[in-house]
């Protein structure tokens, strides 16, 4: 369950889409104050998922081999599928221009419930689900679970955390290195999101299969 975490929690954090935007939101007239609604939406959301996770299962795991033991790495392998089809999708298709969003345009009049909502709206649905699914394996009366949960959502909020404190702490330095950092994001967005969602799948559809012949 920890690596499985580890892998998902890397793979949301290094997403180029969601850290573009966030950036844009520092760069704004309230970024600070922008960035960390953002922030702490995007963790909310991270935890409310795993706490919905561990009501369902009530904070125990189920039987190795059992119905909703099996069904949770068929759901993971299904998510590692779906994410191999979409990186090879997004490998083959022609190149697209990137143009900036629409609502960039009206960042600086955005308020922190707007920016909060963005980050429900940006979270890698597909990648959360696997963190959902890998999440019923654990087992609540353990501080190593309890560990690797809190550790999964923060590390998955990491890039989003650096950049808010960077901000915070060396605005001047940061503006210009985090502005360099969306460029450079902007034009290799493609190429992260077709690396992510092939090396995640692979892991998710190996693991899968190892699980379920085991």
């Amino acid at each position: 369950m920890v690596i499985d975490l580890v892998v998902i929690g890397l793979a949301i954090t290094l997403g180029p889409l969601h850290n573009s935007a966030f950036i844009l939101l520092l760069s704004s007239l309230h970024g600070v104050r922008q960035g960390l609604a953002f922030l702490l939406s995007w963790l909310l959301n991270l935890v409310v998922v795993i706490t919905l996770v561990m009501l369902l299962t009530n904070g125990q795991p189920p039987a190795r081999h059992s119905t909703p033991s099996t069904a949770a790495i068929v759901a993971k392998l299904a998510i590692g599928v779906a994410l191999l089809l979409y990186g090879a999708h997004r490998h083959r298709r022609p190149p697209r221009p990137h143009g900036p969003p629409r609502w960039t345009a009206r960042i600086d009049n955005a308020s922190p419930f707007t920016a909060a909502g963005l980050a429900w709206v940006l979270q890698p649905w597909g990648l959360v689900a696997a963190g959902a699914a890998t999440a019923l394996d654990a087992d609540l009366s353990t501080v190593t679970d309890w560990l690797s949960l809190t550790g999964y959502c923060l590390l998955a909020t990491l890039s989003l955390i650096v950049m808010e404190m960077y901000v915070v702490w060396a605005p001047a330095s940061a503006n210009a290195r985090l502005t360099a950092l969306r460029n450079w994001l902007s034009e290799h967005q493609e190429q992260l999101i077709v690396t992510l969602s092939l090396l995640v799948g692979v892991w998710l559809v190996a693991h899968g299969i190892y699980e379920l012949v085991s």
